[in-house]
């Protein structure tokens, strides 16, 4: 019997629930992408906004992210007793009211409220679709699956673009109005999408709720109630949600604990690979594309905004490269080598820049290929991980709080790289290129030396990650950071060992009540 409305099973159901997971996420690249054609001072929208200056471009564009923070935290204290259904269809609700207030905005204070309303939603969204999907996925094709996340994000961004250009040509209000609106499309469908589909087993089995994680975990694995297959997947989570839980309830300081989970390197990890999600110098051209092409690279305003769709586009292809190669290479090859490219591509529009000039626009151009080239290389690596490698990572038992956070420091990372971007441009012109270069040199080492290789391993087996001790906990030394090698019959002996443990100790097994 299925406690939820539709009847999916096996791949089918997994595809649905990675379908509502991307629509999460469609919702927040269109979200992104959108006010980079409408910002401004002298469109229709400076006309109606009293041609904000720099400054207050930035308030208006990053004062959003400050919503998503609030709705990052929102997670962390409520996403874990409400599960992940419900925060994703109130994240989606809360969106679609900040979509009204933003389209019928009159002053710049109403505008930044309905840009505050989204962010929370959006906030909630990104905190929970990352742990659904990865709570959901299979791990033989988990990293593919969690990928597409970050190929419809900038497939979200693309259409945002597009739809910014082409309102661009009409002279009313409807130019910012109608693309602000339309989000709430994407917001509406998100929650009808939720709607027919169930709570994760690990939710489930850690609220006590056997019956249903029994009939959910069947359902994903298309296999009858009573399989065999479907006990050790239940007894497995149970196992190391006892394990997990032996010291009582969640309590704050334990994600600065050390020790055998090692919860504080965890955390560090987390942190680290937001900041440098976001100081990769990507929402600089995401946010401010035709800007800095109008600006810094001397082009005309409907060229800018043409080459700006067009590097979304771009974008959206490299984003699209990794769904074949994350579960073939691994996370750290990826973000180790999409480093490096990044690196070399703004040290080269760096040098091209600086010896530009409006009598001179060959040396423009290159740069504005190298910023192509940019936006390829960053979706393949630096897009999708850092979304979903903190919920990989993380024991069931903090994996909400672990993405909360990890959603909360992206978006203030985020904040911080949106508001200074147009201050930066304008006092330093070019030069702000050579600091995100500088920033992607450095995050080649703590990559490689800190960040341990997840692919192909199951949730369960994640702690295994974590056993080494030392200063970067065996990645160092473990051939392509790979502290863990995953083998089935390993994990089926882990098993049988600690079901003879349980019947040793006295302990019923509550899904053979079931």
């Amino acid at each position: 019997m299925a406690f939820w409305k539709h009847e999916f099973r096996g791949k089918t159901l997994i595809y649905a629930i990675t379908a509502a997971a991307c629509q999460a996420f469609l919702l927040l690249g269109f979200d992104q992408g959108v006010m980079a054609g409408i910002i401004g001072a002298d469109n229709r929208f400076g006309q109606d906004f009293n041609r904000p200056d720099p400054s207050m471009q930035g308030n208006i564009t990053a004062l959003y992210d400050i919503g998503c923070v609030l709705g990052s935290i929102v997670c962390y204290f409520v996403g874990e007793r409400f599960g992940r259904r419900t925060m994703l269809i109130t994240g989606g609700s809360i969106m679609v009211v900040g979509a009204a207030i933003l389209a019928s905005s009159s002053t710049i204070a109403q505008l930044i409220v309905g840009r505050i309303v989204t962010g929370i939603g959006n906030g909630m969204n990104s905190s929970t679709a990352p742990v659904y999907l990865t709570e959901c996925a299979p791990p033989s094709y988990r990293g593919a699956l969690l990928t597409l996340q970050g190929t419809v994000t900038i497939l979200g961004v693309v259409i945002a673009y597009w739809m910014d250009y082409g309102t661009s040509f009409t002279d009313s209000s409807f130019q910012w109005r109608f693309p602000l609106a339309f989000q709430a499309i994407f917001a509406v469908f998100l929650v009808l999408q939720i709607i027919g589909l169930p709570e994760t087993p690990r939710w489930l089995v850690q609220h006590d709720r056997y019956e249903e994680a029994r009939a959910v975990t069947a359902a994903l694995e298309d296999k009858p109630l009573d399989d065999s297959t479907v006990n050790a997947t239940i007894l497995e989570i149970r196992m190391g949600l006892e394990e997990e839980q032996r010291d009582g309830p969640f309590k704050f300081r334990e994600l600065f604990t050390w020790g055998e989970t090692q919860n504080l390197r965890r955390l560090l990890i987390v942190i680290s690979i937001q900041l440098a999600q976001q100081w990769t110098g990507s929402n600089m051209i995401n946010y401010y594309a035709p800007v800095i092409f109008q600006e810094s690279m001397l082009l005309s305003r409907n060229l800018s905004l043409i080459l700006g769709g067009a590097a979304q586009c771009t974008y959206l292809v490299g984003s699209a490269i990794p769904v074949l190669l994350m579960d073939r290479f691994g996370r750290r090859t990826l973000l180790l080598s999409c480093t490096v490219g990044l690196c070399f591509c703004f040290v080269m529009v760096t040098i091209l820049l600086s010896i530009a000039s409006p009598e001179r626009q060959g040396p423009a151009y290159g740069a504005t290929a190298f910023i192509f080239l940019f936006q390829l290389i960053y979706g393949v690596g630096w897009l999708p991980v850092p979304w979903f490698y903190p919920s990989e990572i993380s024991t069931t038992r903090t994996r909400t709080k672990m993405q909360a956070i990890a959603s909360g420091f992206n978006w203030m990372f985020v904040f911080v790289v949106v508001k200074i971007t147009p201050i930066s441009f304008a006092s330093i012109g070019w030069r702000t290129f050579i600091i995100f270069a500088i920033l992607n040199a450095a995050f080649i080492p703590m990559v490689y030396f800190f960040y341990p290789e997840t692919k192909g391993i199951t949730l369960e087996d994640i702690p295994l990650l974590f056993h080494k001790g030392g200063v970067t906990g065996g990645v160092l030394t473990s051939k392509g950071g790979r502290t863990v090698v995953p083998h089935q019959h390993a994990v089926e002996a882990h098993v049988e060992e600690k079901m003879g443990e349980r019947k040793e100790h006295g302990f019923v097994d509550e899904t053979e009540k079931v």
